[in-house]
Parts: C-alpha cells; sequence; structure tokens
C-alpha cells in the first residue's frame, strides 16, 4: 500500500479561537477524516517564518489566490479519488455545525490535492518513525511553470538534478514531485527532513560542489512562479514528534 496521493491546505489562524482550533483539529477533525476509506495518514505543521526563500524566487502576483501560510495540513492517501468521496467541499459541508465553525477560523486557505509524479529516498530512509510517517521537518515548494515550453525542462531538471542529489544529502528522509488535480499549483514538491537544523544545515548549499548542477538550477528556478509564501519550511506540530 502506499501513498500516492496528498491533499494539502494551507492557512492562517487568529489568535482568538487558535487553542481550541487546534485542540479540535488534532482530537476530533483528524481522527473523524482518518476513518475514511483510502485515507492514510495526517500531518499538521507550523510555518518556520525565519526561514527565508532565495530572493531569485518569484510569486504570484494575483489578489485571487489565498496567502495563508501559518499552517499546513497534509492527508495522504492511496490515490486522489480517496479525497472525491466526497471532494472537500462537499466533505465541510456535510460536518456538523460545531465543526463547521471551527472550519471557519481560518483565514487566506488555499489547497491543493496533489499526486505522485516520483519519489526517491534520501540517506535518513531507515530513520522515519513509522513506514509512512512524514518527517519532523519538511519544505514545501508549490509552483506553476513560467511557460509551456519550460515543462519539459522542468521535468528534465527533477530528473536529473535535484532529486538524484537528494539522495546523498545528509539530513534528508527522501523527496516527492507532486502534480496537481486541483489546486492553483500545477506542481509540488515535498523535501522531508529529520530536523529543521539539519535541513538548514545541508540543503541551502547542497549544489556549491557541482557548478554544473548550481548554474542549472540558477537558470530554471527564476521563471518558476511560486504560490504566496512558497515553499514553506515548516515543522510537524501534529502528531507529536517522537
Amino acid at each position: 500500500m502506499l501513498d500516492r496521493a496528498l491533499w494539502v491546505t494551507w492557512y492562517d489562524l487568529p489568535a482568538e479561537g487558535r487553542d481550541a482550533y487546534l485542540s479540535w483539529l488534532h482530537g476530533t477533525y483528524i481522527p473523524k477524516l482518518l476513518k475514511h476509506p483510502g485515507f492514510l495518514w495526517a500531518a499538521h505543521y507550523a510555518w518556520e517564518k525565519g526561514v527565508r526563500s532565495a530572493s531569485r524566487l518569484r510569486h504570484v502576483d494575483d489578489s485571487t489566490v489565498p496567502t495563508g501560510n501559518d499552517y499546513i495540513l497534509l492527508f495522504g492517501a492511496e490515490e486522489a479519488h480517496a479525497f472525491a468521496n466526497p471532494i472537500p467541499g462537499k466533505l465541510h459541508a456535510g460536518l456538523p455545525e460545531e465543526d463547521r465553525k471551527m472550519l471557519s477560523l481560518r483565514r487566506g486557505e488555499r489547497a491543493n490535492i496533489f499526486i505522485e509524479e516520483a519519489r526517491t529516498d534520501g540517506p535518513e530512509i531507515k530513520r522515519r518513525e513509522g513506514k509512512m510517517a512524514p518527517s519532523p521537518c519538511i519544505q514545501l515548494g508549490s509552483f506553476n511553470a513560467g511557460s509551456p515550453q519550460s515543462e519539459d525542462e522542468l521535468l528534465d531538471w527533477y530528473a536529473h538534478c535535484r532529486m538524484p542529489a537528494m539522495r546523498t544529502l545528509p539530513g534528508c528522509l527522501g523527496v516527492r514531485k507532486l502534480v496537481s488535480v486541483s489546486g492553483w499549483a500545477k506542481h509540488g514538491v515535498l523535501y522531508e527532513f529529520l530536523s529543521l537544523a539539519a535541513r538548514n544545515e545541508h540543503f541551502p548549499d547542497h549544489e556549491k560542489p557541482n557548478p554544473e548542477m548550481k548554474a542549472w538550477t540558477d537558470r530554471l528556478v527564476p521563471t518558476l512562479i511560486h504560490a504566496p509564501g512558497s515553499p514553506n519550511v515548516a515543522c510537524r506540530i501534529w502528531p507529536p514528534v517522537k
């Protein structure tokens, strides 16, 4: 059984009601949804705002794209259609009034349903807490290609540059390249790390020993158009890190 589909939700919360919301999300909402057929796991992350993305990145300039980022909720499933029985909007509409009241606290909510294009394990894969448990620290990018012509190069770059580099990166459990079934971003990428410290130590300069690959990255990455705040570096707040 493999978790080839992800439902990702980015959002903010007001200070008032935040603690009650988090208690409800972790104790009621997530356990309830995990009873749905095909749902395999869930994880909730808090965005590490102090970790800044590279200045070369472009972000969408469109007021219709929601800008929430403080929290990131992930559900993993066998396939994308697990999230279609019912689709998220209908699922939420059918919840009891108290649950819908809690959901209404979300601000700037943005969501994608992704399927896995490819994955590769990092050197720390054996240190995963469970067979499918997501890591204590993630970096999650969500973006669109700058033009139709760059889609092939993006495929080439992930297959022959970025993902091979993650196979030997200290502190990395693995990386998944994602494509979208629904949501603003067509592309996603989920990096998993043992900790925020491991990510900060090893990931930012991992291409320095390979100038050719770094040059390729420096040429391609600025052509992408990221969602607000992407890529998000975030640490897991549920389930608690062991």
